[in-house]
């Protein structure tokens, strides 16, 4: 790899990072059209090159949540311990029987712009109601980590990007749903980087990450995700909303036109 185009993938994912880590997003999701349209990283090896991105740049949002004592409450077991078998799986679906790339993005968009954009309406005018809306039930959290982590297990994306919304729009603090989300993220990405590592081993093809590029655009998003996490706790959780309900409708957007291209 041409020292330029490392460069380019560390200042790539320390951007990224810097945006996303304070909402609990890794910021793989917007990285994976990146890898495949401009460093043209060949797919099924897109997928854990991704996840490798999240290994490398994980810890370091981790590390200031940690510092902050974020990552003690039962959301990050919920999440870590419904997303772990997901990934698994969702790594044997992508080399087995792949889905559709354009059938992911069309469905990724219809999920997110209406959740973004109801999350951001619902941020800036609130219903009014005394009464603190209830979060969802431990069982329903950890069925939705388990489908995510299938997700991200096949296409090499947080699942941040997905279950902030839907838990921030369930009345979960952004400040609780963050540190849990980029933790179950952490966790997945290294169950799913070692499966892609053994079906390489036995399963020709570009299976293998491409090192170079993950560790680059893994170290930017260590930087990266460490400032982030650290100007969280200054930023007011209405601006965290709607930095998350953005998100969701940018990324909602970027994938419907790739989707219908």
């Amino acid at each position: 790899m041409e020292w330029e185009l490392g460069v380019a993938g560390l200042v790539v994912g320390l951007l990224t990072a810097v945006v996303t880590a304070p909402v609990g997003v890794s910021g793989a999701v917007f990285l994976l059209p990146v890898q495949l349209s401009v460093f043209a990283v060949p797919s099924p090896a897109v997928t854990p090159t991704n996840l490798l991105y999240n290994v490398v740049a994980g810890p370091g949002a981790l590390l200031r949540y940690r510092r902050d004592g974020a990552l003690t409450g039962p959301l990050v077991r919920l999440l870590v311990w419904g997303s772990l078998p997901g990934v698994v799986l969702g790594a044997i679906i992508r080399v087995f029987a792949l889905p559709g790339p354009r059938v992911f993005r069309l469905l990724i968009a219809a999920l997110m712009l209406p959740l973004g954009a109801w999350l951001i309406v619902r941020t800036l005018r609130p219903a009014h109601s005394s009464a603190p809306r209830p979060g969802p039930a431990p069982r329903k959290v950890v069925s939705m980590a388990l489908a995510v982590g299938v997700v991200g297990g096949v296409y090499g994306i947080g699942g941040g990007s997905i279950l902030g919304p839907v838990l921030v729009g369930r009345g979960v603090p952004v400040s609780t749903v963050a540190p849990a989300a980029l933790a179950s993220t952490f966790a997945t990405s290294v169950v799913g980087a070692c499966t892609y590592a053994l079906l390489s081993v036995t399963h020709s093809g570009n299976i293998a990450p491409d090192w170079p590029l993950g560790l680059a655009c893994g170290l930017g998003g260590l930087i990266g995700g460490y400032l982030g996490a650290r100007l969280q706790p200054r930023m007011p959780d209405t601006f965290l909303r709607v930095l998350l309900g953005s998100l969701a409708v940018g990324l909602g957007t970027l994938y419907a036109v790739e989707g219908l291209l």
